[in-house]
């Protein structure tokens, strides 16, 4: 199993290079990443849950380990957790369902193509 406290601290270090070399471009991140709680119309909590459940759709390992640990830092529980990580479940699962329909719509226009 990954280490994920090493490789969030490994990421981070990385992340601090990218900083050094192009700042504008983490800074542009940071002010993405900070806008939906800045806004005040949601919590912190709220905000990683949803970014946590993202990055499970998006497959993405570091987003997965910074915001597993802010979700915490900010006060989910692992129930909470469980939930959010549920609908990133139910979300693939659709997508899923929909590019089915997609499929057969092309096997559909081939078939009656001929």
């Amino acid at each position: 199993m990954l280490d994920w406290n090493a490789y969030r601290a490994e990421l981070v270090g990385r992340i601090g290079e990218i900083a050094k070399l192009s700042p504008d471009t983490v800074r542009g991140y940071q002010t993405l990443s900070g806008a939906a709680v800045k806004n005040g119309r949601l919590d912190a909590k709220t905000a990683e849950l949803i970014a946590l459940a993202v990055a499970v759709t998006t497959r993405c390992d570091g987003c997965i380990t910074v915001h597993a640990k802010a979700a915490l830092d900010h006060g989910a529980t692992l129930e909470e957790i469980t939930d959010a990580l549920g609908v990133a479940v139910a979300l693939n699962a659709g997508a899923a369902l929909v590019y089915s329909a997609r499929a057969l719509d092309a096997v559909a226009a081939t078939v009656a193509k001929g």
